[in-house]
């Protein structure tokens, strides 16, 4: 991996990317969806990972960056991220990304790139840019509902926020569910004291249908 343009660093909040090469899709069934997410958890670790070796209570140790946030759709992912330590950002997304793709070539007997080159990142500079990224993130499983739901007149935003809240490939199912796991938010600004907090900012945000997703 080459180095980026913009070094990540410590302390310092980030919306981390990436999608299929061609747009194509990277989780073809329920099955990958879940590996990923086992990725995520294992993945955030000092601790070199051989897979076939890690058992039910694998105990991964002292994690390497923070996750706020996570979202997983059909063709790409979200993560919004804090550097915890020197080129841990980096370190983690080479391990998830290496190890899922070796997962997803044999799986599905091909070879070669999955993703669309290395990870993308963007510095969130600002408070309501990071109160922004909630939204953001939490919200792109609307347009696999409703992928012009901007675009109507007519449409229901409970119904919407509904979908939104059951998707189970997003940190929002652990916020609500309380089921914390692989987001660590403790160090991040507690902008939702309480589930229905989350919801209710979820809400306004269908419903000025102002966030892009």
């Amino acid at each position: 991996m080459g180095l980026r343009r913009e070094p990540i660093v410590i302390n310092e909040y980030y919306h981390v990317y990436n999608r299929g090469v061609e747009k194509r899709k990277i989780f073809l069934d329920r099955e990958d969806y879940f590996h990923f997410l086992k990725l995520l958890y294992i993945c955030n670790s000092k601790k070199s990972i051989i897979l076939r070796n890690i058992g039910k209570y694998f105990d991964r140790g002292e994690i390497i960056v923070n996750i706020g946030a996570y979202c997983l759709m059909p063709n790409h992912f979200h993560l919004l991220c804090k550097e915890k330590i020197e080129n841990g950002t980096s370190t983690f997304m080479k391990k998830l990304l290496t190890a899922y793709v070796m997962y997803f070539n044999k799986k599905y007997k091909r070879t070669g790139v999955l993703f669309q080159g290395r990870f993308k990142s963007e510095h969130i500079n600002t408070d309501n840019y990071l109160k922004y990224l909630y939204a953001y993130i939490h919200l792109n499983p609307v347009k696999i509902k409703e992928p012009r739901w901007k675009e109507l007149k007519n449409y229901n935003p409970k119904r919407l926020l509904f979908y939104v809240k059951e998707y189970p490939y997003s940190s929002l199912y652990e916020y609500i569910n309380n089921k914390i796991k692989i987001t660590n938010p403790k160090v991040f600004p507690n902008y939702f004291p309480k589930a229905k907090d989350h919801l209710d900012d979820l809400f306004e945000w269908l419903s000025i249908k102002e966030v892009t997703t």
